[in-house]
Parts: C-alpha cells; sequence; structure tokens
C-alpha cells in the first residue's frame, strides 16, 4: 500500500481500448482477405476441374512410321493404344494401317488414340517344302495366312505327281524355290510322290476272321478292299469273311484291289442294326486316310475303320445301335453324315 503511495501512476484506459481496437479490426480484415484469396484460388481449381482438359484436333498419322506418329500425338496431347495386325505388304511394316479416332476428330487432350501398325508379312520368304507331305503343307499354308486378309502363298492344284521311292504324298520338287522372296501373290508348284511304283505287299488271310478282326488286320496290313455281304450258305459261320480274292498271302500290287464277301449274322439284337456302309469317293493320286466313326445315340463316339484309300468304291460292313450316326472323314475333313434308322 505503501509502495503505490509513493508512485502517482496515470493509466489511460482511451488508449489502450483504441490501440486494442485497431489491432483487432486489422487482425480481423487480414483474416477476411486471407479468406477471400483462398476461396478465390478454390474456385479456380474448381472452375478449371469443371472445365476438364483442353480439346485439340487429331492428326492424320494413316501410313506414317510409328515413332513419327508418336511424336505428332505428343504434340497434341495424345496417348497411342496400339495393337499389331499382319499386312499384305512388305513395305507396310512398322507403319500405321488404322486409326480412330480419325483424323480431324476434335477431342480432350489426353485421349487415348487406337492406331493398328503392321506387322509387315506372315511370311517374306518361300519355306523349303520340300521332304513333308503335302496334306500337312496345305495345313500349314491354311493355319499361317489365318491371320492374314489373304493368303498370299498359295498352291496350283492339282500338283504334279511322279513314282518315287519316297513315301506317297511327298514333295519332291517346289517352284519358287526355298528362300525366294515374297513382294506380292505366289502360287506354289509341288512335284509330289506317288510312292514306288512295283511297290509288293502281300495279302493277308482273313477267311473265317470275325468282321472286326477282318478290319483290324486290313488296316495293319495297308491294303485296300471291297466288301460285300449275303446270306449264310452251307456250314459257313455267321458275321465272319467267307471268301477273298487274292486270296490270303498272295504277294501283289500295292495298288490291288481286295474282294472280301461277308456272311450276314442271323442273330442281330432288337436295339442294332448290321448294314453295309457305301459311299464312293473321287479318285486320288495316291491313297488318302479315310475314318469311318459311329457316334452312338448315348454320344460316345467309337471308330469302326481307318484306312488308306485310293478313292472309288468305300464299303465297310457295320453292326450299330439304332440311331447312331456314320461319320465318314478324309484327311479329318468331315464328309458324309448318315443316321442308321433300322427301317
Amino acid at each position: 500500500m505503501r509502495f503505490f503511495n509513493r508512485f502517482d501512476i496515470d493509466i489511460d484506459f482511451d488508449a489502450i481500448e483504441t490501440y486494442v481496437s485497431n489491432h483487432l479490426r486489422f487482425f480481423i480484415t487480414a483474416t477476411i482477405a486471407i479468406l477471400v484469396f483462398v476461396s478465390l484460388i478454390a474456385m479456380t481449381v474448381f472452375i478449371l476441374t469443371i472445365r476438364g482438359a483442353e480439346q485439340t484436333m487429331v492428326p492424320n498419322v494413316k501410313g506414317k512410321e510409328l515413332t513419327i506418329a508418336l511424336l505428332e500425338m505428343q504434340a497434341k496431347e495424345l496417348y497411342p493404344k496400339i495393337q499389331l495386325r499382319y499386312s499384305d505388304n512388305p513395305a507396310d511394316k512398322g507403319t500405321i494401317l488404322e486409326q480412330d479416332p480419325g483424323p480431324g476428330a476434335i477431342v480432350k487432350a489426353g485421349r487415348r488414340i487406337k492406331l493398328v501398325v503392321s506387322r509387315g508379312m506372315v511370311v517374306d520368304k518361300i519355306e523349303n517344302y520340300i521332304g513333308q507331305n503335302l496334306d500337312d503343307v496345305k495345313m500349314h499354308l491354311q493355319t499361317l495366312f489365318s491371320a492374314s486378309n489373304r493368303a498370299l502363298v498359295s498352291l496350283r492344284e492339282p500338283p504334279l505327281y511322279k513314282y518315287s521311292t519316297q513315301p506317297a504324298g511327298t514333295i519332291l520338287e517346289q517352284k519358287p524355290e526355298p528362300g525366294a522372296d515374297i513382294d506380292g501373290p505366289i502360287r506354289l508348284e509341288f512335284v509330289v510322290s506317288r510312292g514306288p511304283e512295283n511297290a509288293m505287299i502281300k495279302i493277308p488271310d482273313l477267311v473265317g476272321l470275325p468282321i472286326q478282326d477282318a478290319l483290324d488286320r486290313i488296316r495293319q496290313s495297308g491294303v485296300w478292299f471291297v466288301c460285300s455281304i449275303r446270306p449264310v450258305q452251307n456250314r459257313e459261320t455267321p458275321g465272319t469273311v467267307v471268301s477273298q480274292l487274292p486270296a490270303g498271302q498272295a504277294v501283289v500290287a500295292a495298288n490291288t484291289r481286295l474282294d472280301l464277301v461277308v456272311a450276314a449274322p442271323t442273330k442281330v439284337p432288337n436295339n442294332e442294326v448290321f448294314g453295309l456302309f457305301t459311299q464312293t469317293l473321287p479318285e486320288y493320286p495316291y491313297p488318302l486316310e479315310v475314318k469311318l466313326e459311329a457316334l452312338l445315340p448315348t454320344g460316345e463316339r467309337r471308330k469302326i475303320l481307318t484306312i488308306n484309300h485310293p478313292g472309288g468304291a468305300f464299303t465297310v460292313p457295320y453292326q450299330v445301335p439304332k440311331g447312331t450316326v456314320l461319320i465318314l472323314s478324309v484327311l479329318n475333313r468331315e464328309l458324309v453324315r448318315e443316321e442308321v434308322s433300322g427301317d
């Protein structure tokens, strides 16, 4: 108490109030200014976001090298989505075949443009087919050019055949020669082996064998045959081979036809059918693989006979359930479907 009495302190409360009021007003004003500035920035960002990327025109890059096309698209702030495809012209390799969207389209910057780029031709040189099987080469070429719009390499049909020590169907000569450049459509010409001219085979002895056993023996020997069916005579065993010509163990030329006679079975289950499948095939320059199968009503697929056949009359005995579908194929290509009804 004494301390305050010794000093005369004169406090100016009005000055203090003015000072505080001025600073408070400054603080509020600064805060409002900052809020307005932040709001302006936020609004600007929002508006730019709503507007999106700037629009640009898609350049025409069709027919140009991929590197040049990418540079032109980069200048427009566009991005590629690349797909590769074979083409028919070797000069197209590495160039743009198609684009989507097309030239002149107006899109937003950053858009992806689909570009189809040529991988060149499927093959650019003639392969060496000598020593290969003709049918395998046909399948190879068909598969090879399935990725292209059209086959640049085709085969001259029919090829030239001649007798040779090489197996039948083997390519002996080709034109153009292996390694020739492919600069456009090319037609291959083949010289194909018919097999040995004087090849000899031994006829198997089939008399007395059940039908399926006889067919298995024929398949193993490689001989081709024509079959006929007649009722049982004398003491013949039903469902067996009762005669053949030439006789068993005879040595004959490879293209000799074997004639078989089969005695029809006397008892066939009610739900099965016995018969003779008959079909006339084109004459082939050399024996091709011919296959007869049975598609049973259950969905099971059963092989009846596979044999190399020169064409002409094709006859095979069968005993299958009613409703079976017989399927004839040559080189795994289906030719005939025939349903067995039993009527």
